[in-house]
């Protein structure tokens, strides 16, 4: 599998998924507090996206590939929100959906998700353990598989986001994307930086699982040996070649952000504008708040809608 991905390829995928997805606003982040003192601070929020994610964007650019009729459904593992695009990708498919889930899912991404029909599995404590189930039960079940992250389609379709951006908010120096496999920043970054070579493109994983921050300083690809966040969709053991080449070549830095500060970024933004964003959506804005993002002109992705900490 090539480490790269055209802008062509991004192009292609917004064609046929453009029609499902929500044009989710960049808003200009104007706090009354002190929480971030430095301006402009642009926020995309993808949080308001059909699923509550980004999720779909990368499940509909696989999904429309394969022709009508040929396949019996649609499976795949999943934290939570990229089983939310699956599932939403196999209701507008006219196919059945299989998640596989971790134990650490949320309860409430297995109730969203067996509502949008899915048959939804719980099996391992983290998603890697999820994927190995899943990829067994595909080829048992004939079904067709969607990798969360690391598949081409996939990111191509995350790669739409990277093209909205530059369309509304041309002037930015820097885009800050929080990283789980990788698929999300792998497409950004490759439409983004084809668009605007010179747009610094800065990485944020938690302090609880550094998978690809570990990667980076090893020169090469490397697994975990525990997960201790509770920020579940950023957190595999492992990435793949495909994401790891892909952020390797066009990602300029990866910083880390703890759980506290991914909590206090979604209090602030549920105090400020009423977005309410899981910790892994509020990880880029943390960044920012905590000061690691350095640039004239921020955006930062809010790429997943939740409600941790606004209790």
């Amino acid at each position: 599998m090539a480490d790269s991905l055209s802008l062509d390829d991004v192009r292609a995928a917004r064609e046929r998924i453009g029609p499902a997805l929500r044009r989710t606003p960049v808003i200009a982040a104007q706090s009354s507090g002190k929480a971030i003192s430095r301006a402009p601070l642009l926020l995309k929020l993808e949080c308001l996206q059909v699923t509550g994610s980004f999720k779909p964007r990368g499940a509909l650019a696989k999904a429309t590939l394969f022709p009508k009729g040929s396949i019996k459904g649609l499976i795949t593992a999943s934290g939570g929100n990229h089983g939310l695009g699956v599932a939403y990708a196999a209701q507008r498919e006219g196919l059945p959906s299989v998640v596989y889930l971790p134990t650490s899912a949320p309860d409430d991404k297995a109730r969203k998700l067996r509502g949008l029909g899915a048959d939804v599995r719980i099996h391992g404590a983290v998603w890697d353990e999820s994927n190995e189930a899943a990829l067994a039960a595909a080829a048992k079940e004939d079904l067709a598989y969607i990798h969360a992250f690391a598949d081409p389609e996939v990111a191509a379709g995350q790669g739409t986001l990277g093209l909205e951006i530059l369309e509304d908010a041309p002037d930015i120096d820097t885009l800050v994307v929080a990283i789980g496999g990788g698929g999300l920043i792998a497409g950004v970054a490759s439409a983004a930086k084809a668009l605007k070579p010179g747009l610094r493109i800065i990485g944020v994983e938690p302090i609880g699982a550094p998978t690809h921050h570990a990667s980076r300083q090893a020169g090469k690809l490397v697994t975990l040996d525990a997960i201790s966040t509770s920020a579940g969709s950023l957190s595999p053991r492992r990435s793949e070649p495909f994401n790891f080449g892909i952020i390797q070549n066009l990602v300029d830095d990866i910083v880390l952000v703890s759980d506290d500060e991914m909590l206090a970024a979604a209090r602030w933004l549920w105090k400020e504008f009423g977005i309410g964003a899981e910790l892994a959506g509020a990880a880029s804005v943390a960044a920012v708040i905590a000061g690691d993002i350095k640039g004239s002109a921020p955006l930062a992705i809010v790429c997943g809608a939740g409600s941790d900490g606004l209790a």
